[in-house]
């Protein structure tokens, strides 16, 4: 069985993998984030820093890495499903005018504003083509409870019994 260790940089791996492809989309096919679409990737980056960080640490951290984890993926899903409420439904706003300012005023828009930067004229209902039959919320939830079930399954984890004392 992997060790928590191994499971958390996986986790990590796979998040780094998704902020990557959704960097490929924005500035390779010009699918410019909305804030929904950057709420999401703060998730997927907390997930990702809070995993790297407690793997390092010992078992008793990294089970809290795994809750802390879990929290920032069941958010993430969270603003997936009401992404995917707004596309189903276009005349209510993702507050693109409420939100932008905000959060481009946040540390890290402004020290990474081409990862974590609300572009100005992108909306939450913009139709872009799916990709392999999904759109990308859809693939977004989808990362989302992957990562929540692996998280789940690290944190209820039993020991293997070699570090017990009898």
């Amino acid at each position: 069985m992997k060790t928590s260790k191994s499971i958390l940089l996986a986790v990590a791996f796979i998040c780094l993998a998704i902020l990557g492809a959704a960097l490929y989309l924005q500035h390779y096919q010009n699918m410019q984030p909305c804030p929904l679409c950057v709420i999401q990737r703060y998730a997927f980056a907390a997930i990702a820093l809070v995993c790297l960080i407690c793997a390092g640490l010992p078992a008793g951290a990294q089970k809290a890495g795994a809750g802390l984890g879990i929290l920032a993926a069941l958010g993430g899903a969270g603003t997936a499903i009401w992404h995917l409420w707004i596309i189903a439904h276009p005349a209510v706003s993702c507050g693109r005018d409420v939100l932008e300012a905000p959060m481009n005023a946040l540390p890290p828009a402004t020290l990474l504003p081409s990862v974590f930067q609300v572009d100005a004229f992108a909306l939450c209902t913009t139709a872009y083509d799916p990709i392999m039959g999904l759109s990308i919320p859809q693939w977004s939830l989808l990362g989302f409870v992957i990562l929540l079930v692996i998280l789940v399954a690290t944190l209820f984890k039993r020991g293997n019994g070699s570090n017990r004392r009898y």
